[in-house]
């Protein structure tokens, strides 16, 4: 990629159309994994397998009354998703804070939470915030509704939930990795920092910080291996790093050991904590034979179904694309008008956000989707 990054940055029309395709896979591969353990999540492997087989589910499943239903998971990625493109249409005030940007974001889809549909009162909501399918509970997580209970934003040094190491943090960060342009420790801290916002505990920010910066190596068009390999460097720099390191390093090993099985991906934990997640993510992408296969590896176990899948999701639909995502899924996927939105409208700003905004003059249908305020 000759040139990358969005406020001026030449593209080349093929690599645009890469980026375009990265960035739908990674939200729409996240959805669909989501989607396939939604209805599985609390349910033990031999539950599983109890009612769909031996094989555990193979298709996707009924879910908050429907197939193909979406999870908190999906619904935190998209607003991060909207958080970034916010702050890079916030640049040209000078009002350059990327975390608080993201903050924002989360704060409108916790409010998705508890209201009843959106508020038509609040102009600088966004487009986003007033998709109506999009207030509907689905199971969110303690930390993530609590770290947003207040508009005071936690940060690294005064975190929220300082104890919590779930993994509402890390399920919703792939997509600080599309941001291609930065450099890899800027991802990483990025990140980071919005994972604090809820989750206070080292390996609940930091596993989030290492599925950035693997998400991003994998946008930039790298293999998965180096990209792990690249995100245990950066772990490394920083304290508490060791239960992400080591979950990480035994789902490299894991791959050494033979054929995958659901036993394999058990070893690696439940999926309940953030590098447990991670783990049990990377592992299903390394050692997949497709997204069909590495998808459902992710999801037949005792454990956090939605987030393994949607993890692991993010990955595979990041290195292949959206076009290897299998479309039978794709099909009854809950909210995928918004999501192919929410992907284009990414890619557009962060591939020809001058021509949208800035000294010159801005686009007035822009700025209504992405207010400055």
């Amino acid at each position: 990629m000759s040139a990358v990054g969005g406020g001026g940055a030449i593209w080349g029309r093929a690599e645009q159309q890469d980026f375009r395709s990265r960035v739908r896979g990674c939200l729409l591969g996240g959805a669909i994994g989501d989607a396939l353990g939604a209805g599985i999540e609390f349910e033990s492997l031999d539950a599983i397998r109890e009612a769909h087989g031996q094989e555990g589910v193979t298709d996707l499943v009924p879910a908050f009354g429907r197939r193909g239903a979406v999870t908190d998971d999906t619904q935190m990625t998209l607003f991060t998703v909207d958080g970034l493109i916010r702050a890079q249409v916030r640049r040209d005030t000078g009002a350059w804070h990327p975390p608080t940007d993201v903050h924002r974001a989360y704060l409108r889809w916790a409010a998705t939470q508890h209201d009843w549909g959106p508020d038509e009162r609040r102009k600088d909501d966004g487009w986003l915030a007033r998709e109506e399918w999009l207030y509907s509970r689905r199971a969110p997580g303690k930390a993530c509704l609590s770290g947003l209970g207040d508009e005071v934003m936690g940060t690294l040094e005064k975190p929220k939930n300082p104890d919590s190491k779930g993994c509402g943090a890390v399920m919703r960060s792939a997509p600080f990795g599309l941001l291609v342009g930065w450099e890899p420790q800027l991802v990483f801290q990025l990140a980071v920092e919005c994972a604090a916002q809820t989750h206070g505990h080292p390996t609940g920010y930091l596993a989030a910080g290492a599925l950035a910066v693997i998400s991003h190596s994998l946008a930039r068009g790298e293999d998965l291996d180096s990209a792990v390999q690249k995100a245990l460097a950066h772990l490394a720099t920083r304290p508490g790093h060791e239960e992400t390191t080591d979950a990480l390093k035994r789902a490299l090993g894991a791959v050494r050991q033979g054929m995958p099985t659901p036993a394999r991906v058990e070893s690696l934990g439940e999926g309940w904590t953030a590098e447990e997640a991670l783990s049990i993510a990377v592992y299903c992408a390394l050692v997949a034979e497709d997204i069909r296969h590495g998808l459902l590896l992710a999801v037949n176990h005792s454990g956090d179904s939605d987030s393994t899948g949607a993890i692991c999701g993010n990955l595979l639909g990041t290195l292949h694309g959206e076009t290897a995502l299998p479309p039978v899924w794709l099909v009854e996927l809950e909210g995928r008008d918004t999501i192919l939105q929410l992907a284009d409208d990414f890619s557009m700003e962060m591939t020809q956000g001058a021509a949208l905004h800035g000294p010159a003059g801005s686009s007035p249908g822009w700025l209504a989707r992405y207010p400055r305020a």
